[in-house]
């Protein structure tokens, strides 16, 4: 059987799409090797002068914050502000949400923006949406997914917002409906800047397709199902990194198909 999600990728690899990061100094190496892995094209460009240019130029925009300052903060307003004029679509990696007042003045800035996917782990989704009971504790959750599909439902009704909660299960969230991914492995939770990585596959998947929710489970279930493959060949964190991106670049459409696990709510 046909699975429409592996057509998606086949897109990316097909239309290469330009992939404009404006993300943090810690993911910056692996996740332009992540998209050239799938065949899309990443630009990492955030000085003021130049992120408008590049927005119009770029089939899709993505925002992390994760080593945000008042300068990148600027250029992320500029560039998400390109892209709502230019109907570029971009994804918004809310990076520590709830840890500090900074954070959260600039998150809620760009949500004012309304960006077209928020992806997020459980605490900064639920911190995002103002719904916080537990502490963020810097980048990591300390919430299971399904404590923030409340939360995600919030943040969509409010943006219109395609939202995926990433976790031991994914959740994609786009009104009623509620998808469930249950791929990946728990060796990927110990290199850093996964998450981030596959916001930016996102960004490559709704650079090629007008449908956001399918572009965002085909791109969490790619990734997800990479780190799989990727962990039966890797003796580590540090093998597992490098095998990652190999498996990105090698997948087959039998291995997405076998190993993909999708559940709707």
């Amino acid at each position: 059987m046909e699975n429409k999600y592996w057509n998606y990728l086949q897109l990316v690899k097909q239309q290469s799409p330009l992939v404009h990061n404006i993300t943090n100094f810690v993911v910056m190496n692996n996740t332009a090797n992540a998209l050239l892995a799938i065949g899309a094209s990443p630009v990492m460009a955030h000085a003021t002068t130049e992120v408008g240019e590049f927005v119009t130029i770029s089939k899709s925009l993505v925002i992390n914050i994760g080593t945000a300052d008042e300068y990148w903060a600027a250029a992320m307003f500029m560039a998400a502000d390109a892209a709502n004029e230019t109907a570029t679509p971009w994804v918004l990696d809310p990076v520590g949400a709830g840890a500090t007042s900074f954070r959260d003045e600039i998150l809620q800035a760009l949500l004012e923006r309304k960006p077209t996917v928020i992806r997020g782990n459980a605490s900064e989704i639920i911190a995002l949406a103002k719904q916080n009971t537990t502490a963020t504790r810097g980048v990591d959750s300390t919430d299971s997914t399904n404590s923030a599909i409340d939360a995600a439902q919030y943040l969509h009704q409010t943006y219109g917002s395609v939202v995926c909660v990433s976790g031991e299960t994914d959740i994609v969230v786009d009104g009623e409906e509620i998808t469930y991914l249950q791929n990946g492995h728990i060796m990927m939770t110990k290199v850093t800047g996964l998450g981030c990585t596959a916001s930016a596959l996102i960004g490559a998947f709704i650079g090629v397709t007008e449908n956001t929710k399918d572009a965002v489970i085909a791109a969490m279930s790619l990734i997800g199902i990479a780190g799989e493959l990727a962990v039966k060949q890797s003796v580590g964190p540090g093998s597992l990194q490098l095998n990652l991106i190999d498996q990105l670049y090698n997948i087959t459409a039998d291995q997405f198909n076998s190993h993909m696990k999708i559940s709707k709510g």
